[in-house]
This record gives structure tokens, C-alpha cells and sequence, in this order.
């Protein structure tokens, strides 16, 4: 991903079928102001998933929905206050969804009795796009000669000195 910034939301809603879509896109721009344009599909299926059988099974219509982006990981959670709705009975066939298109997930109570339903998605490679080297373009017109035609006076004696070993070791 782009950024490892962690960020963090947090949304209240009281869940009926006009407000799913309306979550889900208020869902899907955040992660695109996060710039997890790739997580934007599965995070909208999965909160989708969760708002409507919320909205289908509990009596109590109020939910909280968090993501927590950590570089790694988006977490997205969902949680209702209503005791009565059982995962293990009432939302077996969306937990199996959720398991299916998330990396993980689970369930867990929080300290108010109510339930939390969260599910995962890891952050995928992009693709790979080589670059293509470009040829360094000359900036000068006249290409100085190697090496120089004058010689530097500080190299000029051991320069000599060496040249006049070579010349007599031959």
C-alpha cells in the first residue's frame, strides 16, 4: 500500500435498508481517502452482509462500525446491542460469507453484553510496473578529452617518476 499511516473510523447508525447503501458508500470513501482503493469491494460486501442480517434478525437496529488500518491489515468490525441475536444461529450463513471473502475474522462480546462481528483484509502487492531506463541525455556540446592535455602540477612529478620506471624496466 501507499501509506502506513494507522487510521481510524468510527460510525453510529441506526440500521435500515436505505441506511446499508448509505453506510457502505460512506465505507467505500473512506478507504479511498486512505488510498485502499483495492479494499474497497470486499470491506462493502462484507459491511453489507452484516448490516442486513442485522437489519433482518436483531430487534434492537442500532450498530457501530470501526475500521482500523495498520499499513498491514484493514480490520472492520460490527457491533449491535441486541442480546437476542445469536451468531452461531441467526447469522450462520453470513459469518460463512464473511469467512470465505475475508483473510480472518471472528466474534466476541464486549463489556456491555452486546456482539461484535469483525473480519480482515490484508494488503496485497500492487502491481509491478518496471521502468524502463532512459538514456542520460549529453547537456554539453564539446566533450572534454581524457585525460587532460595539461597535466596537474601536483600529479605531474610522481606521474614522470612512474613513466621513467616503466621506461627502464623494458
Amino acid at each position: 500500500m501507499k501509506t502506513a499511516v494507522p487510521c481510524y473510523y468510527h460510525l453510529d447508525v441506526e440500521v435500515s435498508p436505505e441506511r446499508v447503501g448509505q453506510v457502505s458508500r460512506i465505507l467505500a470513501a473512506h478507504l479511498r481517502h486512505w488510498d485502499l482503493e483495492n479494499l474497497v469491494a470486499p470491506v462493502r460486501s462484507g459491511a453489507e452482509l452484516l448490516l442486513r442480517a442485522i437489519d433482518e434478525h436483531a430487534t434492537d437496529k442500532r450498530a457501530s462500525i470501526e475500521m482500523w488500518w495498520n499499513g498491514q491489515h484493514l480490520i472492520t468490525a460490527v457491533g449491535d446491542d441486541d442480546r437476542d441475536l445469536r451468531p452461531d444461529q441467526d447469522l450462520r450463513a453470513c459469518l460463512a460469507r464473511i469467512a470465505a471473502m475475508s483473510d480472518g475474522w471472528g466474534c466476541c462480546a464486549s463489556e456491555t453484553g452486546s456482539k461484535i462481528i469483525w473480519f480482515s483484509q490484508r494488503a496485497r502487492a500492487g502491481e509491478r510496473v518496471p521502468l524502463v531506463p532512459t538514456a542520460p541525455a549529453p547537456s554539453l556540446r564539446q566533450v572534454r578529452q581524457v585525460p587532460r592535455a595539461m597535466p596537474v602540477p601536483g600529479l605531474a612529478t610522481p606521474a614522470a617518476a612512474a613513466q621513467a620506471a616503466l621506461a627502464g624496466a623494458r
